[in-house]
């Protein structure tokens, strides 16, 4: 909204709420004094009232331009979650490879350009939904058999990807690379781990030794407790044609 437009908007509001006597804005002069300042204008205000109309003044600019600049997002501008999916080995187009929903194992080997040489799928594969942060890793067994492996992928290409970290799985050689957590701290999540047999949930960082409330806040946008941890390592098979 222009200055000019939103000057006549407040006139007319400070109008309406008897704030200001018409009086107080004589009729447009032509001439030198056209467009000037009017010296008698604030003689009808108290420096009170004055700094009452400028909160006010700003607090109506504030609410038209929300009005007038803020739209909601519709559908299509809402943000969609990335599937990030690293495929390596036996593929045309080794690689991080990214996808709006989750993809199944085919779909993530077909956006990897296919295998270097055809292959068939088995049934489990069309099915199988792969999480963010999956690396297949495609290795060729004999001739005829070609391997998929389900694995994790690297601890420092996660965190590129904002990808948090399966706390029940993480080595203490990656906690390290986790901003505020050196070696000896890790050595204590490590040992609590083990004492515990698992985290039930990140909430529990806090009870480590070294580790706060506050210091546990800052750490869970890192991790995450994956409820089926063993689901990693599974093989499917593709017979070659």
């Amino acid at each position: 909204m222009r200055i000019s437009e939103f000057k006549k908007v407040l006139k007319t509001y400070l109008f309406n709420s008897q704030l200001i006597p018409h009086s107080a804005f004589p009729a447009r002069r032509t001439g030198a004094l056209a467009g000037g300042r009017n010296p008698q204008l604030m003689k009808y205000f108290s420096l009170g009232q004055q700094k009452v109309l400028l909160v006010l003044a700003f607090f109506l600019l504030g609410v038209l331009y929300f009005n007038f600049s803020y739209s909601p997002p519709t559908p299509s501008e809402e943000i969609t979650q990335e599937i990030v999916i690293e495929v390596l080995g036996e593929v045309r187009k080794p690689g991080v490879h990214i996808f709006q929903h989750s993809p199944t194992l085919k779909e993530a080997i077909e956006k990897a350009g296919g295998l270097k040489e055809s292959g068939l799928f088995d049934k489990d594969s069309f099915s199988e939904s792969l999480k963010t942060g999956t690396l297949l890793n495609v290795r060729k067994e004999s001739q005829q058999e070609v391997r998929i492996k389900i694995e994790t992928m690297e601890a420092h290409k996660l965190l590129v990807f904002n990808i948090p970290l399966d706390l029940n799985r993480v080595s203490m050689e990656d906690l390290c690379l986790i901003p505020g957590i050196g070696e000896s701290l890790a050595k204590e999540i490590i040992n609590y781990r083990e004492r515990r047999r698992g985290f039930h949930s990140v909430e529990e960082l806090k009870n480590v030794k070294g580790i706060g409330e506050k210091k546990c806040q800052s750490f869970k946008t890192f991790f995450i407790i994956r409820p089926n941890p063993h689901r990693f390592g599974t093989f499917f098979t593709v017979f070659r044609k």
